[in-house]
């Protein structure tokens, strides 16, 4: 999905990452699991480490951040309805688009925590989808539409 950004300097599309067909159902009667914070970063630094070698290099170029949720801004400007959520959000100018004249704004993505452990319960299925997740962001950095992404296996 393309979302137009409402901040000045943003005036490319943003793509970001929604919950999709891999995420799991809600049902009311599950308690939410309690992996803690130290997991999804541990979880995060190996999936950093583990990263396709194309992809390592635009490291440099922006920063990955966790927060809990999305803010009401990153909530508008992704034009989230109520109910909606998003795994992560890459917030930025790929590089593939500077134009020479252009100021560089910082490039962040920003993977939500609350969102990933919600849908995908299972340890390992919570780490396999932050590493999907980081890996589309990235993607998204370097200039790469949802068409590509399924070259990274991240569709």
């Amino acid at each position: 999905m393309q979302v137009r950004p409402s901040r000045p300097g943003y005036h490319l599309d943003m793509p970001i990452r929604r919950r999709g067909s891999r995420a799991a159902r809600h049902r009311a009667a599950r308690p939410r699991p309690s992996f803690g914070q130290s997991f999804f970063e541990r979880a995060l630094e190996h999936a950093i480490d583990g990263l396709p070698g194309p992809l390592r290099p635009l490291l440099d170029e922006v920063a990955i951040v966790v927060d809990d949720v999305p803010s009401p801004e990153q909530r508008r400007t992704a034009g989230l309805r109520p109910g909606d959520m998003l795994y992560g959000l890459y917030e930025g100018v790929p590089p593939t688009e500077y134009g020479a004249d252009w100021v560089a704004i910082p490039n962040k993505i920003t993977l939500f925590r609350e969102p990933l452990e919600e849908d995908f319960r299972d340890p390992v299925e919570l780490a396999e989808e932050i590493r999907i997740t980081l890996v589309h962001e990235l993607a998204h950095h370097a200039g790469f539409d949802e068409d590509r992404l399924a070259d990274f296996g991240v569709d």
